[in-house]
């Protein structure tokens, strides 16, 4: 077999430009390279200097589609570093907040990014004249993710209203009874999504057996707040020390970093979520999931887009029982201290729609920011992702170069990776 190379100069429907490079011979991937082109940006170092309180505000900046994400996650550390303690109350919004994230997000990609692979279109564009119905149904989801960020955060996109200590501004009785007539109303249509889904196609591209990674949650529910990073290995890993999963290291071909655990690549986020937690799912999820037939743990990466599936009905199930629990108590301003200016230093991760989310601050007796680390999802996966291209090359090697770079954009979109996000210091050296 004669001796090609594929390359997909525009990765399209994904966040950020990215391109793909595969070199064939003999039926076998000889080279692959995921290239994340887009320019780096400065987080790390723009946080330099200024006052913890500040350092949410512009880490929210990262990514327009997970900047209620970064804000908490960076809240959070910095909560840690000053030891600052936050109330039930704080905690529930805080998980409205994200799960409105995670509604938006998971909307998006299964309806307009990912759904056209599977159904022959180039875009969502093409796809609603045959399938309005399904393009209604994820305008729809992803219109209600954002009502809920704007509700908790202030706005859709860059919350302003959760800060270090709680919230600015709490919504009313009357607006959390509205919006759980509103997921009420849409919570069959994110069952819809679990059926449909199931419905597709998913060639088996698995390279193999996978590593996965994920944050476990301290009580016995599915979540995505925690203390403990779990593996497929059998470890537990205090998030504090992070740093043994990444091992991030410079490569040529991109502008992101790539982690590796031992010399081995891993995944992140929603097949991995999955596939570590399953058994802790909401009933309605874990009803759907056992309904589908689907069985878990899955290597198949283009898994991920069904495992979203079924956490978009959790987000629906943790969004009304939150509501719930915050009717049930009240909900009222609550007074937010004074900042206290002291050394220390904080890591806190969160799960976000594509993965594990690092923060990393370290801060001077001003309470001013003299080390900041972010490790992304995207980073995280990005060497996975290769050896996935690989797996799938020597599926398809016999078939055209058009339906190659087809199958190759289907694995890479199925990570939904966030390439804004992963292309930035790792590291700022201050002297």
């Amino acid at each position: 077999m004669m001796s090609r190379t594929i390359e997909v100069e525009h990765l399209a429907r994904v966040e950020g430009h990215g391109k793909i490079l595969v070199e064939i011979a003999n039926g076998r991937a000889s080279n692959v390279q995921l290239k994340l082109v887009e320019g780096p940006r400065f987080f790390e170092g723009l946080v330099l200097g200024r006052r913890a309180e500040e350092v949410p505000v512009l880490m929210s900046r990262i990514c327009a589609i997970c900047s209620a994400g970064h804000k908490l996650t960076s809240i959070m550390a910095i909560e840690k570093a000053l030891e600052v303690q936050v109330s039930r109350q704080t905690e529930l919004l805080r998980e409205l907040l994200h799960h409105g994230m995670y509604i938006e997000s998971h909307g998006l990609h299964l309806y307009f990014l990912a759904l056209p692979d599977y159904l022959g279109f180039t875009g969502a564009v093409e796809l609603a004249p045959k399938y309005p119905e399904e393009v209604k149904r994820g305008l729809g989801i992803k219109k209600l993710g954002n009502t809920i960020q704007g509700m908790i955060g202030g706005r859709p996109i860059n919350p302003e209203n959760a800060i270090v200590g709680g919230f600015g501004k709490v919504p009313n009785s009357e607006q959390l009874e509205n919006l759980r007539e509103y997921l009420e109303r849409l919570l069959p249509d994110a069952e819809q999504t679990v059926l449909a889904f199931a419905g597709l196609k998913y060639n088996d591209f698995a390279a193999g057996p996978a590593i996965f990674y994920a944050l476990r949650p301290e009580g016995p529910e599915y979540g995505y707040f925690g203390q403990t990073i779990v593996s497929s290995l059998g470890e537990k890993i205090p998030v504090e020390e992070y740093r043994q999963i990444c091992n991030e290291e410079v490569v040529l071909h991109s502008t992101a970093k790539q982690s590796r655990k031992d010399g081995n690549s891993f995944m992140v986020g929603c097949l991995a979520r999955m596939n570590l937690l399953a058994d802790r799912l909401t009933p309605r999820a874990k009803n759907l999931l056992q309904k589908i037939g689907w069985m878990v743990p899955s290597h198949n990466p283009l898994h991920n887009n069904l495992a979203r599936s079924i956490e978009l009905v959790y987000s629906f199930e943790r969004c009304l029982a939150v509501i719930d629990e915050l009717l049930a108590n009240g909900v009222s301003q609550e007074p937010v201290d004074v900042m206290p200016r002291r050394a220390g230093r904080g890591v806190a991760a969160t799960e976000v729609p594509r993965g594990t989310l690092f923060h990393e601050y370290e801060l001077d007796q001003e309470g001013r920011v003299v080390r900041a680390n972010v490790v992304t999802p995207t980073a995280l996966n990005q060497a996975n992702i290769e050896k996935d291209i690989a797996g799938c090359v020597s599926h398809v090697a016999d078939k055209n170069d058009e339906e190659i770079e087809r199958y190759l954009e289907m694995i890479a979109r199925a990570y939904d990776p966030c390439i804004s996000c992963a292309t930035h210091l790792v590291e700022v050296k201050h002297r």
